[in-house]
């Protein structure tokens, strides 16, 4: 596995701006999920995850592609948290045009990051 990306205000933005590819931004949040990946068995260990994640997700869902696993993730972050996009980094949202489904769930997937940041002190 190649190294995960720093885990910055910076970076929510290169995932809002589609500067950071799927594939860093899955494992970015996979990883801070409680996601590992388990050399020696060459396979995904979900025991550091939270709640009913490693029950419904075993190995970590592809939030691009699985309306499911983001709505899962939608719904865990905090209430007084799902403002933060807007409130911290003055994120407008997409435009008409931009809103499709790949663009919506990167979105969802900064938001929950932004949430994590959050409630670790990670903000100023």
């Amino acid at each position: 596995m190649t190294e995960l990306a720093a885990l910055t205000t910076e970076t929510v933005w290169a995932i809002l701006n589609d500067e950071l590819d799927d594939d860093q931004t899955h494992r970015l949040v996979w990883h801070y999920l409680g996601y590992r990946w388990d050399e020696a068995n060459e396979a995904w260990d979900a025991s550091g995850t939270d709640g009913d994640w490693a029950e419904v997700y075993p190995e970590p869902p592809a939030f691009v592609e699985s309306r499911p696993a983001t709505v899962k993730l939608t719904r865990s972050i905090p209430k007084e948290q799902k403002q933060l996009l807007k409130e911290k980094l003055k994120f407008e949202g997409y435009k008409v045009g931009q809103l499709v489904p790949r663009l919506t769930r990167r979105a969802t997937m900064a938001s929950w990051l932004l949430s994590y940041m959050n409630e670790r002190g990670l903000l100023a």
